[in-house]
């Protein structure tokens, strides 16, 4: 049988291709996986923006805005909230209201570290602390409670214009940006949004769809009081048995 002789050029060609696979190693191969997952598993995502699309977009809209629910790109409403109250929301949601839980300690499919990513993320995109230095903002959670009587002179006062007086609705002439302004005394409405939400929508107001916060329009802000009253009285207005035929109007 005859030898074949390599030459030395292809001796040294031989050496460096085999140097080159023993620094690059198994893993490089083409077609084999790598040493990684090549998709990042669901709990491991930390990337702010991805996780807001992908569990907050659907209500509150895109960039925190324009959604059915509050804007949580409100820097009013974060002023107000809190990082702390925003963890609590996210982790557990709101029984009984359309704020499902996210924590995987309340069923849902976040870890805690998910979750202080989402609340610290929306306060470092969407919040402007300073231009709420010396001003006497409500508190989240009220400090007294309301009495419904007062709160619907007080509706009167601060939201009629807009809602009503009996708040089923603005006069034809007048118009948020997203329309003409629907009932907020409705029972279905009522029957899905909680005291909470509703104070929190008062206080911080709807500035994607006009409506101003609770320095309102006119010649001065709610106290805290009334923004609890109010919340008593639009609570008062709530059917007993949601869902129910609602009962007809005289």
């Amino acid at each position: 049988m005859r030898s074949v002789r390599l030459r030395p050029t292809s001796l040294r060609a031989m050496a460096l291709a085999t140097a080159a696979f023993a620094l690059v190693g198994c893993e490089r191969i083409p077609g084999r996986p790598g040493p990684g997952p090549e998709v990042v598993r669901p709990n491991e995502v930390l990337d702010f923006p991805t996780l807001f699309k992908a569990n907050c977009v659907g209500c509150h809209g895109e960039n925190g805005r324009n959604g059915a629910a509050i804007s949580l790109s409100n820097p009013v409403y974060l002023a107000v909230a809190g990082e702390d109250n925003l963890k609590e929301i996210i982790g557990n949601g709101v029984s009984g209201k359309l704020m499902p839980p996210f924590a995987k300690s309340a069923g849902g499919m976040l870890t805690d570290q998910q979750i202080n990513v989402l609340a610290h993320g929306m306060m470092q995109a969407w919040s402007k602390p300073d231009l709420f230095v010396g001003k006497n903002i409500p508190p989240y959670k009220a400090a007294q409670l309301g009495d419904s009587t007062r709160g619907q002179q007080a509706f009167g006062t601060f939201c009629a214009r807009c809602h009503g007086a009996a708040g089923e609705g603005a006069p034809g002439d007048v118009k948020s940006e997203a329309g003409k302004v629907g009932s907020i005394v409705d029972g279905s409405y009522l029957a899905l949004i909680s005291d909470q939400d509703l104070r929190s929508i008062v206080i911080a107001g709807r500035p994607d769809e006009g409506m101003p916060d609770w320095r309102t329009d006119g010649a001065q802000a709610m106290t805290d009081q009334q923004i609890s009253d109010i919340i008593a009285w639009l609570a008062s207005k709530r059917t007993a048995n949601p869902g129910q035929p609602y009962p007809t109007q005289p």
